[in-house]
């Protein structure tokens, strides 16, 4: 016992009950009438040593203090100034030294914590979040969390026991951050933070809202992952890829659920990890044509069946397939295939798991505290706060970190209509309108279009997707016009009116025509992808093969024609995986892609199929050039209900590289079928998805087919064609 009150006993009381809000006003080297006490809370150990650092040498024992159980606490002999020391603790006759969490000073410096109180902070996964690095002379790792409301928060783990008591942490004024720096800790080091409310209550044990690693789950703890020091391969991809995600690009992209594209299944079916996938899953893609892979959202996520679209670690890449250096092989591995990689990003909303950022600090932090704002009725999941400067930062912030880390090309913004209106499936009287008592979300939108200024702006060879099912103006148009600033968005209108008109019986769909031609009334209004997601194989609306109407054989034939309008019609590609082999099953995660039906051929012949579309539209400019631009599309004859025949000519910058598309969707050959071209001269078949290679019945055109003078479809000039059954043509013309 200390002969003077070097710690009063009700000081000492609450840093053992844990209930002390500030220890590091307590705790560590301080001044006491002019000489140096230091004090130390060490409840798991019998006795407390001082070493000094620089020589190892003991400085002093430290006594037991009044009122606080575990709280040790002496004068410094012959020393009035700071110096470096280390705790050499016993325990039940084991002994082990170890840095003192409050012998440290601040790891964030004025400018951190200006830009983290005003919501500007660019790059705030380097001040939050846990980072291994040298302190002082230390290797540890410094911790730093935002939450302004709570009394108090610590850092907890294997490491101190799982006792909030121990890594109390320092607030740093206003901005509401708090942190530590623990050193003998690292790369690997699970944790978790302990946070008291306002009000001293206790909070349930949460994750890092910045953490860059997690448990495997059902565990939900984070780990402390180092991101430095990765050697990246792909300087000639990341330098060139600009080219690739212009909208005059082709862009064909293969959607991924990564656990479920193949499993091992002598092995109990596990999923492949992030470096087998990039031995076969890469290679896979790149000889079926695609120039992009899409996976669902990877950051971790507690629920496997939610795909991912329901994060709580909005920095960590899932454990699942391994650590982030592993994830980080997985993107070299694409970059070097030329393969661009784009993840779904899910900034809309977040689940209520107790782990996650719901009531964080026992405050609604990140999320509105209305409910008919802060939580949406679909998932029954919170909604972000978009109008709080630093919420609306966090999110900017795990944008830009994915594109900066992780080399990521593109970010797929997942369900941004449940974002741009108040009213997204909510009932009269269950939402708040905006300050003009309108429903447009407001505050979303300007968080989106911040988002996408900075990620243009910070990786300019990128491109952002909107996943957007409304009419909203100007997805994919400039901020500057007042537009979200997207780089493109996905044609929900265009899915949802082919597949209606996929689904109907061949006899009824002259009744239905206008549904595959309505789309070209505003395909140039944005820059669309068309979208075959994983939505449209799942919740019993059964496979594409599934939907597709008659015998074994018309299914098949109906599914390589409605591919074959996809790849030539206006628009970037996407389509999900296992579409591509004519799944017979709808999708199911849990389970692998039925890979052995490509022992079959007519399955065989649908990926044969989409192969050879993909190479056809890459290497023909009149097929993507003019996406976005009415220049680049003409009818033909878009208006044969009767016969359920479509035509028209796509082509590149200049009218040059002109392309004929002809559909059949009536299982009826039509011999000697003339048909108007804009151009005179030799055209030639360069696809039919009836050819016997792909399972069709062969009715093909071989040769060069030369033009006649004879008019047909407003031209002077026509072939004359087989138009075979339930399929789509590509003659591609050949002169200069």
């Amino acid at each position: 016992m200390t002969d003077s009150p070097l710690i009063h006993p009700d000081e000492a009381a609450s840093l053992a009950s844990g209930s002390h809000g500030n220890p590091f006003a307590v705790l560590g080297l301080h001044d006491h009438d002019g000489k140096l006490v230091i004090r130390a809370f060490r409840p798991e150990a019998d006795s407390v040593e001082v070493l000094d650092a620089a020589t190892g040498k003991p400085v002093v024992t430290l006594d037991r203090a009044e009122g606080g159980n575990g709280v040790f606490a002496a004068l410094i002999p012959r020393r009035k100034s700071r110096f470096a020391y280390r705790l050499r603790l016993t325990r039940a006759g084991e002994t082990w030294t170890e840095a003192d969490p409050y012998g440290f000073g601040p790891v964030l410096g004025e400018i951190d914590e200006y830009l983290l109180g005003e919501g500007t902070h660019g790059h705030l996964w380097r001040a939050l979040g846990a980072h291994v690095m040298t302190h002082e002379g230390v290797d540890g790792t410094h911790f730093a969390v935002w939450a302004p409301n709570a009394k108090r928060v610590s850092v907890v783990g294997d490491f101190n026991g799982w006792d909030g008591r121990r890594c109390v942490m320092r607030r740093r004024g206003a901005t509401g951050v708090h942190e530590i720096f623990i050193g003998g800790i690292g790369d690997g080091t699970s944790y978790k933070y302990e946070l008291l409310d306002a009000g001293g209550q206790l909070l349930p044990l949460k994750a890092d809202p910045v953490g860059f690693g997690a448990e495997l789950p059902p565990r939900t703890a984070s780990v402390v992952r180092d991101l430095r020091g990765y050697d990246w391969q792909d300087k000639p991809w990341m330098t060139s890829r600009a080219e690739a995600h212009r909208i005059d690009a082709p862009i064909s992209v293969y959607e991924v659920h990564l656990e479920s594209w193949r499993r091992v299944p002598e092995e109990d079916g596990r999923s492949l990890t992030w470096r087998e996938m990039a031995d076969v899953l890469v290679p896979y893609v790149k000889d079926m044509g695609f120039t992009h892979i899409e996976t669902t959202p990877i950051s971790e996520y507690p629920f496997g069946g939610s795909w991912g679209y329901q994060p709580v670690g909005l920095f960590a890449p899932t454990s699942r397939f391994g650590t982030p250096e592993d994830f980080r092989h997985f993107v070299d591995a694409c970059h070097a295939a030329g393969l661009g990689l784009i993840i779904d990003w899910v900034p809309g909303h977040f689940p209520t798991d107790q782990h996650g950022l719901g009531r964080f600090d026992g405050s609604a932090l990140y999320e509105h505290a209305d409910p008919k704002e802060g939580f949406h009725p679909d998932w029954n999941t919170l909604v972000y706060n978009y109008g709080r400067v630093e919420v609306a930062n966090y999110l900017i912030a795990n944008a830009k970190f994915w594109l900066d880390e992780y080399h990521i090309d593109g970010l797929r913004v997942d369900a941004v209509a449940s974002m741009l209106y108040r009213d997204y499936s909510r009932k009269e009287g269950e939402w708040v309108p905006n300050v003009h008592g309108g429903r447009e979300n407001l505050e979303a939108i300007s968080f989106m279009q911040r988002m996408n200024e900075a990620v243009y702006a910070d990786q300019p060879g990128i491109m952002t997707i909107a996943e957007e099912s409304t009419a909203f103006p100007g997805v994919s148009a400039p901020t500057d016009t007042g537009g979200l600033g997207f780089g493109f968005k996905w044609n929900m209108g265009w899915m949802n009116d082919t597949l209606r008109y996929m689904g109907e019986d061949p006899i009824n769909r002259k009744y239905h025509h206008d549904k595959m031609t309505f789309g070209l009334h505003y395909a140039f209004s944005e820059n669309f992808v068309l979208p075959i997601s994983h939505d449209e194989v799942v919740h019993g609306k059964g496979s594409m093969l599934g939907r597709m109407p008659g015998d074994d054989w018309q299914r098949f034939a109906n599914l390589r024609a409605y591919y074959g309008f996809m790849w030539g019609h206006p628009g970037k590609k996407l389509l999900f995986m296992g579409c591509e082999i004519a799944q017979s099953e709808e999708w199911n995660n849990e389970t692998s892609i039925d890979w052995h039906l490509l022992d079959f051929a007519p399955h065989k012949g649908v990926q044969a199929l989409v192969r050879d579309l993909n190479r056809l539209y890459c290497a023909t400019p009149g097929l993507y050039q003019l996406d976005s631009k009415p220049e680049g599309f003409r009818w033909i004859d878009g208006g044969n209900a009767e016969e359920s025949i479509f035509s028209w000519v796509r082509s590149g910058k200049d009218g040059a590289d002109p392309v004929l598309v002809v559909c059949n969707f009536t299982p009826v050959t039509r011999t000697g079928y003339r048909i108007g071209v804009p151009v005179e001269g030799p055209w030639e078949e360069v696809l039919n998805t009836d050819a016997t290679v792909y399972g069709g019945s062969g009715q093909v055109n071989p040769g060069p087919r030369r033009t006649t003078a004879e008019a047909a479809h407003g031209c002077t000039q026509s072939l004359e064609l087989t138009i075979p059954p339930l399929a789509t043509m590509f003659l591609k013309f050949q002169g200069k």
